[in-house]
């Protein structure tokens, strides 16, 4: 092989590498011949690994994977498959991706296979359907302060006079008038926040000091007896943000973990960060797309989450608690969205994640960061 054939093929090898989609190229009985780092990724293996099966063994049976590569290989013509289950009997998960899959002229009847996942596309799409929806909370919430609050203020002294004048049965009832009164009061208050639009004072935050934070709070109180383990990234740099606000957020996706572990003989919450460089989405307020690399995992071991209320956890009053109001998790998802981030929430029995990803503080910020934070 010559030395510019050589340097050829490593480039190519090079480029391919550098690649964030998973990328496989199979020859004309299944083999694995190549596979890319986000490949490897992908689908948790190692390419020495792969490179020993065949991709029929490897995807589940049945796959349209498996179809998809036959056709491209007898057609001769790049084809796509969109929005494809893709599980392995390794990972034992079901996602999502559009398998893009072409030909190679040079190599008769190999196949090269390019993932693209939809998950986080699908739950960006997601999220913001969620915040359309706190915006018409929004509404909601200043009519309902401006149109009901008042009167209320009125039943609820009326009821406070006849509990004090009432005798046996009848006090019962007002005090039930009053107490349920201070209920709706309650309620619209929590949905104001919705509508606060004041500026925040933000700036640079080692997350890892609220993490913390969180964690000794909820251990002395919402979360006393469950077990926390963590797996921080210690090279993350900081996220511009209110401390008060993230606090809010973490604290309350805790709370909902440890009131899910309640009926678990080994309740564990597990804290994760990472950088994950490569999600980049558009955000109001902002003309360039921004990058997405911190992420921030809530893990438990609970019972999970219905997979009929999966889709809108984070819509206002959808709830898995016969108490709940429905607004946590609607809260938590418009202060991340402020914070110009993302949530989402995977979950199946024994394990429910969130994940938050956030952008990190511009260089013009960090110099103002408290060394403290």
């Amino acid at each position: 092989m010559s030395a510019a054939l050589d340097t050829s093929i490593t480039l190519h090898t090079a480029i391919l590498q550098s690649l964030p989609q998973p990328v496989i190229v199979c020859g004309e009985d299944m083999s694995i011949i190549f596979t890319n780092y986000a490949a490897e990724s992908f689908f948790q293996a190692s390419a020495s690994i792969l490179a020993r099966q065949k991709l029929s063994d490897f995807i589940a049976f049945g796959s349209p994977i498996l179809a998809l590569i036959e056709s491209v290989a007898t057609r001769h013509a790049p084809m796509i498959e969109y929005r494809v289950h893709i599980g392995t009997s390794r990972t034992h998960e079901d996602r999502i991706a559009d398998v893009y899959a072409s030909p190679i002229p040079e190599l008769e009847g190999y196949v090269a296979l390019i993932f693209q996942e939809r998950t986080m596309a699908d739950k960006i799409d997601r999220q913001l359907v969620s915040r359309g929806a706190a915006r018409s909370v929004t509404g909601l919430a200043a009519m309902l302060a401006h149109e009901i609050k008042n009167p209320l203020s009125g039943i609820r002294g009326a009821a406070q006079l006849l509990e004090q004048a009432a005798i046996g049965d009848d006090r019962v009832l007002a005090r039930l008038i009053r107490d349920e009164t201070d209920r709706i009061v309650e309620l619209v208050d929590s949905m104001e926040v919705f509508g606060d639009d004041r500026p925040v004072d933000r700036k640079p935050i080692n997350i890892h000091v609220i993490l913390e934070r969180v964690k000794l709070l909820a251990a002395n109180g919402v979360a006393r007896g469950v077990t926390f383990s963590e797996d921080y990234d210690p090279s993350l740099p900081p996220v511009l943000g209110d401390r008060d606000q993230l606090i809010q957020v973490f604290l309350n996706l805790i709370k909902n973990a440890s009131e899910a572990l309640e009926r678990i003989s080994k309740p564990e919450i597990k804290i994760m960060t990472a950088f994950r460089p490569g999600i980049r989405i558009s955000v109001s307020g902002v003309s360039q797309r921004i990058s997405l690399p911190l992420e921030i995992v809530i893990e438990d071991n609970g019972p999970g989450v219905p997979s009929d209320i999966l889709p809108f956890l984070f819509d206002p009053f959808v709830t898995t608690k016969l108490s709940g109001s429905g607004l946590g998790l609607a809260l938590v998802a418009k202060i991340v969205g402020d914070h110009g981030g993302v949530i989402d929430c995977e979950s199946r029995p024994g394990r429910t994640r969130f994940r938050i990803l956030l952008p990190v503080a511009r260089a013009e910020h960090t110099h103002a960061t408290d060394p403290q934070e």
